[in-house]
């Protein structure tokens, strides 16, 4: 794996010594007094994927659809358990965030997906196209040895298609489902519910897509991290969600937050007006990412000689 970061700005090269500085103190924090299972917990490897590691990243914040890609970042630890992110990596994530959005010490926002070594290969073994890229694309930055990865395995044309098939069909529908309990639920005068279920089916539509088109998609919650691996993987998902104006961003953060705050915070408020229009947004990206979505079936349906 690569280890050289020449492409990118010094700038940015210092900018990610100091994620990795801030993901050791936080990691050793949370582990040093660590017992039983979680004794002698390692990071294996911290690997920097995405269009930073493949050099197309874009910076471009005062451009039509405000997009600014992410360090995207990969953290490989020892043992299965130490990947829960409430119990050892949330203060790291709160540190990142900070450091972006308040401190400014952090110029791109930062995000990052934790598993162990024996998932990752899994992955590798199971042909999951996005493990696939980050063995051959990512630029490891922190390795505790040089111990490789294992060797990948794509799946057959035929394998490829079935599993995004499958994906497919049973991703789609579960967004639609979240969007009629969004509709019932604003009919119904129900707003916080109604953005609840608005971010599910928000939520639920970006893993159909990172599913049926890399056959992985991180366990996690936050509707900012999985567009941010989506707008990657297709063009198609810039500016669904415009941003061009503090209100539109305002917007998009309000329904992040739906997740936990509309559920058990009496201080969240959303509006009717708010709703209808994250509520249009949520079908723009349904419709993108059904096209997209089937594209790549019809690609993997050519590739099997369907």
């Amino acid at each position: 794996m690569r280890t050289d970061l020449d492409h990118l700005p010094a700038a940015k090269q210092r900018e990610l010594e100091r994620v990795v500085e801030t993901i050791f103190d936080e990691f050793r924090g949370s582990t040093e007094n660590a017992t039983g299972p979680r004794k002698g917990a390692r990071i294996l490897k911290i690997i920097l994927f995405g269009s930073h590691a493949r050099g197309d990243w874009v910076d471009a914040p005062l451009s039509a659809n405000q997009y600014k890609s992410d360090y995207d970042i990969l953290i490989i630890v020892s043992q299965k358990e130490l990947t829960d992110r409430a119990a050892h990596w949330a203060k790291a994530e709160e540190r990142l965030i900070r450091a972006y959005t308040i401190e400014k010490t952090l110029h791109t926002p930062v995000n990052f997906i934790v598993h162990s070594l024996h998932e990752v290969n899994e992955g590798l073994s199971h042909g999951r196209v996005f493990f696939m890229e980050v063995s051959k694309d990512g630029i490891a930055l922190y390795e505790a040895d040089d111990r490789e990865l294992a060797t990948p395995k794509p799946k057959t044309p035929e394998q490829a298609l079935a599993a995004a098939k499958e994906y497919f069909e049973e991703g789609m529908p579960t967004a639609l489902a979240f969007f009629r309990s969004f509709k019932h639920a604003f009919e119904d005068g129900l707003h916080k519910n109604a953005a609840f279920q608005l971010h599910q089916a928000t939520e639920q539509l970006y893993h159909c897509l990172l599913l049926s088109v890399t056959f992985y998609t991180p366990y996690n919650h936050n509707i900012a991290f999985l567009r941010s691996l989506a707008e990657g993987l297709d063009r198609r998902l810039f500016g669904i969600w415009l941003g061009t104006s503090h209100r539109e961003r305002a917007m998009f953060q309000k329904l992040k937050e739906a997740y936990t705050k509309a559920r058990y915070s009496k201080h969240y408020k959303i509006s009717e007006d708010e709703l209808t229009w994250l509520a249009a947004r949520v079908e723009e990206l349904g419709r993108v990412v059904h096209q997209v979505c089937t594209d790549k079936i019809a690609e993997l349906e050519a590739a099997a000689g369907k």
